[in-house]
């Protein structure tokens, strides 16, 4: 009796691994699929980098060369001035192309840990978890009830308070208007 117990147990669970895994292998094929994209990106950029950092050199070999041949100064000031331009532009790309390595190989290590986590998945810690997320449920549940009975309470007091304020204005109204009615009735004896 317990050996079919614990065979059915073990089927279930065999049948729960295989949903998951059904489940989640697309998402998986599509982190792996991201990943060999970004690693393609990388190494693109890389080479870009490279190409860049070797115009740079170029141009700046130009730069020197030009400076010691040429003899109006005018001339080399401004040449030197657009190609110290573009080096700069070039170094600012190369910067930019640098900090997108960088966010690049995060999302790398980032879709990589993402990617373990989701082959960690299996169903005593899934079980686990949804036991958490009920105990969570339940506690926020309760939170709720209180926030929502001293909610009820605190509209009544106010309630309560709105028709006392509203009291106190019908009896000042009234006395303003004895008051009223008494300082007419001494100007009109007055007269």
């Amino acid at each position: 009796m317990n050996d079919t117990l614990t065979l059915n147990k073990l089927e279930k669970l065999i049948e729960m691994e295989t949903q998951i895994r059904a489940e989640y292998q697309p998402q998986l094929e599509e982190k792996e699929a991201a990943i060999s994209q970004l690693t393609s990106d990388k190494t693109a950029l890389e080479g870009k980098v490279a190409e860049l950092e070797k115009i740079i050199a170029t141009q700046l070999a130009t730069i020197t060369e030009l400076s010691s041949k040429s003899k109006d100064t005018q001339s080399l000031e401004q040449r030197n001035r657009e190609l110290h331009n573009r080096s700069e532009n070039m170094r600012e790309e190369v910067a930019s192309v640098k900090s997108r390595i960088k966010a690049l190989q995060k999302d790398l290590v980032s879709e990589r840990a993402e990617l373990a986590e989701l082959k960690k998945y299996d169903p005593p810690r899934l079980r686990k978890n949804l036991d958490a997320s009920k105990k969570k449920l339940a506690d926020k549940t309760k939170a709720a009830d209180k926030l929502q009975k001293s909610l009820n309470q605190v509209r009544s007091e106010n309630t309560e308070l709105e028709q006392k304020v509203k009291d106190l204005e019908a009896q000042l109204e009234a006395i303003n208007a004895n008051k009223e009615s008494q300082t007419e009735e001494g100007q009109q004896a007055a007269a």
